[in-house]
């Protein structure tokens, strides 16, 4: 007799994946839809149509039922993880009103709070001003209210994308704690919608009622539609499971449920998380997101668009690697593993600084690669690549280190890039420490199925749940050659470039007038 199984939906910035696992967190069978990352109709612009993620999702699991019919038969609960701050205004039937306007987006509002009279002049004498405007001007529900105030009128509810799918699986307007990240009102520290009084309220004035339903992860937020079920295939009355983003369930998938571990993200958006009891900002105004562990915190540094570098340098260099690659029926990153291996640590003098979009904490950035000469190739590119985006997280584990008051010892590596045995080589000689990889490269898929077997009460804890649902693959210790090479080239090179670059940046934005 088939065992039962769960459906994890990981719904990602360049594809959804429907995915089952056993008891055991074994990945059983997996069905990946891709699409394009975004549309935009301005420059630094990022869209896309909801209804998107919807239909990849119901062909996921119409192929992954066809596929292994039996297995999709033993469906026992689902949980949904989605990419962060991704925003959609949905009508009362949960009808899309206008497209999602996705992380990526750089657009910007005016500021909302704080423009007049004492509450301005308190602001800049406390030295804030700016920065709350900064914030202010990136929440994209200011800018609909202020651009698109018909859209706003119209919105019934304000919803992640998480919440989005949960509608359409369940018909309640429902969402998990840990999936509410990015510029909503919300209290962080006690991990509830902002109160009136509260800043992120101000900020992000959404109505009350234009908000969901929250759930702690790990709860049922509702059952399988007979409209989904039809849809899908997925049994009606199934309970989904309140899961949480991406990078928190990565993190929870990873196995970081301990103090001195560290969980690395090689996503579309880089992170470096740990798990905490405590609420701590590592980087000013930046907030503990809510962690998949109810009640927990996950204090992180992200490096904007990340490994998405990777799909940007094969893009623009590795037509030949992408070629090579579809004739042997392989990933293209295996074959750009050669360049890591073709090229010594510090790329013969290359760095580059990852900056392909701003930071809360570098709001003036832009990328840059420096110490070109003519013996470098494409090969020293890509390293230069990998090596810039793993200088870039270990000043954010640095960053987190410092405010937590921990040393971390290890870490967890997930995400696509991680399925590369040279980058995990590459971070653990810049980190310094073991870099642990797990069985399965799907950890946020993994980490909703933590959380819905808890909802569905396989075990007692959420420990239980992660000991015996993660499985170490592979341990990639640092090579202490290599790590002398790193650790002179970040303190001596890239720990400096954005302070004299900065400068630059600025003049360029002005002249070109691109953000």
């Amino acid at each position: 007799m088939q065992q039962n199984v769960i459906l994890s939906i990981d719904c990602g910035t360049q594809s959804l994946r429907a995915i089952l696992f056993s008891q055991k967190g074994e990945m059983v069978a997996r069905e990946q839809i891709e699409y394009e990352l975004y549309f935009c109709q301005q420059a630094g612009w990022a869209e896309q149509d909801p209804e998107l993620y919807w239909t990849s999702l119901v062909k996921a699991c119409q192929k992954l039922k066809a596929s292994n019919p039996e297995l999709f038969k033993a469906i026992a609960g689902v949980g949904v993880t989605t990419q962060r701050a991704s925003m959609i205004n949905v009508d009362e039937d949960g009808i899309p009103l206008r497209p999602a306007i996705l992380w990526l987006d750089q657009r910007r509002s005016e500021p909302l709070w704080g423009q007049k009279g004492i509450l301005n002049a308190g602001l800049n004498v406390l030295g804030v001003k700016k920065k709350i405007d900064d914030i202010q001007c990136q929440g994209k529900c200011n800018w609909i209210m202020q651009n698109q105030p018909e859209i706003w009128e119209k919105t019934c509810k304000y919803l992640q994308i998480s919440g989005f799918l949960n509608n359409r699986l369940t018909g309640n307007f429902t969402d998990s704690v840990a999936s509410q990240i990015g510029h909503v009102p919300f209290n962080y520290k006690t991990q509830k919608w902002a109160k009136k009084h509260q800043l992120s309220k101000k900020m992000f004035p959404v109505e009350d009622d234009k908000l969901p339903i929250l759930v702690q992860p790990g709860e049922v937020l509702g059952k399988i539609t007979s409209q989904a079920a039809h849809k899908t295939g997925i049994k009606k009355e199934i309970p989904v499971i309140a899961c949480g983003s991406d990078k928190g369930c990565e993190t929870l998938g990873a196995g970081v449920i301990k103090p001195r571990m560290a969980s690395l993200s090689f996503g579309t958006t880089a992170t470096v998380q740990i798990l905490s009891e405590k609420y701590i900002e590592p980087i000013k105004y930046l907030p503990s997101y809510p962690a998949c562990a109810s009640g927990f915190y996950n204090p992180e540094v992200e490096i904007f668009r990340g490994f998405w570098m990777i799909t940007w340098f094969k893009k623009e260099f590795a037509h030949k690697e992408v070629s090579m690659a579809k004739k042997l029926g392989i990933q293209a990153e295996e074959v750009l593993n050669q360049c890591l291996e073709r090229t010594d640590p510090g790329a013969m003098g290359l760095v580059v600084q990852p900056f392909w979009g701003p930071g809360l904490d570098y709001p003036d950035a832009k990328g840059a690669m420096i110490g070109f000469s003519d013996v470098h190739t494409k090969d020293h590119v890509y390293r230069a690549v990998i090596e810039g985006l793993g200088f870039a997280l270990y000043e954010g584990m640095g960053k987190i280190q410092s405010k937590s008051g921990r040393t971390i010892e290890r870490a967890a590596v997930s995400g696509g890039a991680s399925q590369s045995d040279e980058i995990c080589k590459i971070t653990a000689d810049i980190f310094n420490i073991p870099m642990v990889k797990g069985m399965t490269h799907e950890t946020s898929g993994l980490g909703a199925a933590i959380l819905v077997a808890k909802g569905l009460e396989w075990f007692s804890n959420l420990d239980e749940a992660v000991k015996t649902m993660v499985s170490v693959q592979k341990i990639f210790k640092p090579v202490p050659d290599n790590v002398k090479i790193y650790k002179e080239m970040y303190s001596k090179v890239y720990s400096k470039m954005y302070k004299v670059l900065k400068p630059l940046y600025s003049q360029i934005r002005e002249i070109t007038g691109y953000p």
